[in-house]
């Protein structure tokens, strides 16, 4: 069998674009991947189509030698842009894979741990009242993990983020939650490496014991020695790595014990090859994973088959639910797909990643969006 083409898909869904990647080959075998570089989706497109000059004709089932060969493939190593584009690739060929054996994707990663997936919900209240009023009905649905979020506020039409402002109304609105929902839900909070280190403690000393069950990207991931402070000044458990474009980038945060749980994205990192990596290295620490799963069907499919591989994992972030509608899990464009209900995903027995794509419904092209440029009271930037 040989991959005959690969084409890159960057298309709109719902509320977002999706990068998707179909591989196909001379069998008549296809897989679909996707990628996890959002707003950067042309970026990726030019990335996917430098590696299609080289990858036709090649075997889609040594996908472990093509990945070693993207990656390698030119003096200045990884980066987010390369790994985007070799995790959809890579996806695509774990798809080929299963179909061409005839068994789900799991089977090829040692078989099932697990019947079903669970998974987190995630809401927003720009209020305390609103907030517990959210986290109520995301457990009525079924939940029993979810992350609480204070909206930040807008002004003038600019998206504002004071971090003081921030820390002192989303603390408010989780201890209140907390008193009011009781100790059983799992709560979380992100606040998506927005804060300093002296802001995030300041956060952690806000909250009293077993306010809050995990904290995910509170301060930026590129200096870990800044983690290592933080972790030497609270006990919280953070939840870090959505945004790692490779194994080496958890390295120190596993090593060093400053992640409690692993936030890896498949569609970032290298796709199903490397997120195994990781899996396996957190797991000789002890240390769960929390999988990122902010985009489309493949993303939840291929993420899910990862999780039923897995010995050690907690859950999947899922982006429908009470809290949440983004119109990604799109029927029309996916009429084949992992079902999804409230705190679980439940993955099809079916060969490759059990995920179908109308093509003739990707008819909404690709739009260009940015992610909100977050700016402070005084005028200066500050993270999304």
């Amino acid at each position: 069998m040989k991959i005959t083409d690969i084409k890159p898909f960057p298309v709109w869904v719902g509320t977002r674009n999706q990068m998707l990647v179909k591989v196909e080959t001379d069998e008549g075998i296809y897989g679909w991947g996707e990628s996890g570089l959002s707003s950067r989706e042309i970026a990726v497109k030019g990335m996917v189509e430098h590696y299609r000059e080289f990858l036709i004709g090649r075997d889609p089932m040594q996908r472990g030698s093509l990945w070693q060969e993207m990656y390698r493939s030119q003096y200045f190593e990884g980066g987010r842009t390369m790994t985007a584009a070799i995790s959809a690739i890579d996806i695509a060929l774990y798809d080929i894979v299963g179909k061409k054996l005839n068994v789900p994707v799991y089977e090829l990663l040692g078989g099932k741990h697990r019947n079903w997936v669970p998974t987190f919900a995630s809401g927003t209240g720009s209020t305390p009242e609103e907030m517990i009023e959210v986290a109520q009905q995301i457990i009525a649905q079924g939940f029993d993990c979810f992350r609480l979020h204070h909206s930040y506020g807008r002004e003038e039409g600019e998206n504002i983020f004071e971090p003081r402002e921030a820390i002192a109304e989303t603390a408010e609105g989780l201890i209140k939650a907390r008193e009011v929902l009781g100790p059983r839900p799992v709560i979380g909070n992100d606040f998506h490496h927005r804060l300093s280190v002296a802001e995030a403690i300041s956060f952690c000393q806000m909250m009293p014991a077993h306010t809050l069950d995990f904290l995910e990207e509170p301060i930026r991931d590129e200096t870990p020695e800044a983690y290592e402070t933080l972790r030497k000044m609270t006990p919280m458990p953070f939840a870090l790595g959505e945004e790692f474009a490779s194994k080496w980038q958890f390295l120190p945060y596993i090593e060093r014990g400053l992640a409690n749980y692993i936030r890896v994205d498949i569609c970032n990192v290298g796709g199903i090859t490397e997120a195994m990596k990781v899996a396996g290295w957190a797991e000789a620490h002890y240390i769960d994973l929390m999988p990122h799963n902010p985009l489309g069907p493949i993303c939840v499919a291929a993420t899910s088959h990862m999780a039923m591989a897995a010995a050690n994992f907690s859950w999947l972030e899922i982006r429908e639910s009470a809290g949440e509608s983004t119109g990604f899990y799109s029927k029309e464009v996916f009429p084949v797909q992992p079902e999804v209900t409230p705190g679980r995903v439940t993955v099809l027995d079916r060969p490759g990643l059990g995920v179908e794509v109308d093509e003739e419904s990707l008819t909404e092209p690709f739009r260009h969006s940015e992610m909100p440029h977050l700016k402070r009271n005084d005028g200066s930037h500050t993270n999304w």
